[in-house]
């Protein structure tokens, strides 16, 4: 039977597949391919479902967004890494959500809404199209593996930025079925949408996926997935099952640290062995395909003055938007000599009558502090430009080919040192932290009580992981975000600004069925 494409919203602003009812207008037209008879189609639809990481709308990232202004809005800005940035008056919406101000009408909210249920859509329709694809079962089950995997990502951002939210595993039959099932327009609980959800799909992956050493490079890996989980069970503090598999990780010498942490960032860092899972970008018929924005948007912000770099493409012009400005707070975070502070952090140069501000590792020279709108900017998120092509650049910087990594092995040390210290086992939480320190040029940790090795783990996942968008769920999950954001003069208020709220549009489409976070 055809399937057609129903742009229906749901209350989750998402697109589903509906079967129609058998009559003439669902007669296949003869010779024409469907995923039942030629496999490339669910193959073309399982590379939909990694594309969705990159953006869903190719038009823009500001409706829909998975890792776009957005996502970097929600989660960098929102934490105490990270200022909104650029000037005061520059998109008021994000200056809400730096400021706990956010309203259900807030766009970049419901952006984040639409991408991750698009997403989710996608998943759904790939992982029905191939239970019919003519293809071998090997290879189908680790296709499903692969999607399995991003709509657990998905559903797991979701719960931290939402809470509970619909559980849609399926693709809807049709306009009926989203109108008639309560459970596609209200809110499961957390606990489900971890146990029903997030879990079951990450379970399914990481036992089904290759190792990397056996897998297409930027295509998903059981140690991605295990990695995944592992942090999953951090959240719900099953400290055995995160223990576990992280030691799986760590023993299937899949994975190292490498040598440079600076180099993580640049192109040459792409799935280096440190590397776990990230978004993988690209070019395509000789112009830019990465994440809109995500660059220009983090760029340091010409003032006025000029950037005399002649051996760059645009020597002259603004290098960014000059939005997720590291604070200072970030910045008094760093043990003196720590060598992670000069590769996650551009500083410009104070004296407002120095010649430049910071000359970066590809050559190119920041303006003072009077030629830019801060003192601080996003190294991690930096793209060269250089005429010789020292990264990939056809020239259009709102997608700059920059990828964005979401899991790494240093993380997975950290996973594997929290919970071996909450399981009582120190010696091996202190070995995995001293790793990640002495890669930073620092000594080994000194900490001695459970509770002081506790807090210098959180305070290493600060700096090891900062501006890499967890920031602000570690201390959600940390139970002390209101104490972190107000010590820092936000106005943070308990029990509401852990989450999200649900966005309006969403809950009038629902028919009220959709229910409103605390406090909003």
């Amino acid at each position: 039977m055809k399937r057609r494409l129903y742009h229906l919203v749901l209350g989750l602003a998402v697109l589903v597949t509906a079967g129609c009812g058998k009559n003439f207008l669902n007669v296949e037209v003869q010779g024409q391919s469907n995923p039942s008879n030629d496999p490339q189609l669910a193959v073309d639809l399982v590379n939909g479902v990694y594309s969705s990481l990159i953006y869903i709308d190719p038009g823009g990232g500001w409706n829909t967004d998975t890792h776009g202004i957005s996502f970097v809005a929600a989660t960098n800005i929102r934490s105490d890494d990270a200022d909104k940035g650029s000037f005061a008056g520059d998109q008021p919406e994000i200056a809400d959500l730096d400021n706990f101000t956010e309203t259900p009408a807030n766009t970049f909210v419901a952006a984040l809404w639409n991408g991750y249920y698009a997403g989710i859509s996608r998943a759904n329709n790939a992982l029905a199209a191939i239970l019919t694809a003519p293809m071998d079962t090997a290879t189908k089950t680790e296709l499903r593996a692969e999607v399995r995997f991003i709509r657990g990502y998905y559903y797991f951002n979701l719960v931290r930025f939402f809470g509970g939210v619909p559980i849609v595993l399926s693709v809807p039959s049709g306009p009926r079925q989203a109108i008639s099932d309560p459970s596609l327009v209200t809110r499961a609980s957390d606990s489900d949408v971890y146990n029903k959800a997030i879990i079951p799909d990450l379970q399914f992956a990481l036992q089904h996926l290759p190792l990397k050493s056996a897998q297409v490079v930027g295509r998903i890996t059981r140690g991605a997935a295990e990695t995944l989980l592992a942090k999953v069970y951090l959240y719900e503090k099953n400290w055995t099952q995160a223990l576990a598999l992280t030691q799986d990780v760590i023993n299937s010498n899949q994975y190292q640290l490498v040598p440079d942490y600076s180099t993580i960032w640049r192109q040459v860092g792409d799935n280096d062995a440190e590397s776990i899972f990230e978004i993988e970008t690209g070019g395509y018929g000789n112009t830019d395909a990465g994440i809109p924005l995500y660059s220009e948007m983090q760029g340091p912000r010409n003032k006025g003055g000029v950037w005399n770099n002649p051996n760059f493409n645009d020597p002259t012009g603004d290098l960014g938007w000059g939005f997720c400005t590291p604070t200072q707070d970030l910045v008094n975070d760093y043990e003196p000599g720590d060598l992670r502070e000069a590769a996650t952090i551009i500083t410009i140069n104070p004296n407002p009558l120095a010649p430049s501000g910071d000359t970066l590792w590809d050559g190119f020279v920041i303006p003072n502090i009077n030629g830019t709108q801060s003192a601080f900017y996003n190294y991690k998120a930096y793209h060269s430009e250089r005429k010789d092509g020292i990264e990939t650049f056809f020239g259009n910087r709102d997608r700059k080919i920059k990828n964005v990594h979401l899991l790494r092995y240093a993380e997975v040390l950290l996973i594997n040192a929290e919970a071996a210290n909450e399981l009582m086992q120190p010696s091996v939480a202190l070995a995995d932290l001293d790793q990640v320190r002495n890669r930073a040029g620092l000594p080994n940790s000194t900490a001695g009580t459970q509770s002081d090795l506790r807090m210098a783990i959180w305070h290493e996942r600060r700096v090891e992981l900062a501006m890499e968008h967890d920031r602000f769920f570690d201390i959600v999950r940390q139970g002390r975000a209101a104490q972190v954001m107000q010590g820092v003069g936000k106005n943070f208020v308990a029990g509401k600004n852990e989450l999200l709220p649900i966005p309006a549009t969403q809950i009038a489409l629902s028919g009220g069925k959709l229910l409103q976070n605390p406090g909003y």
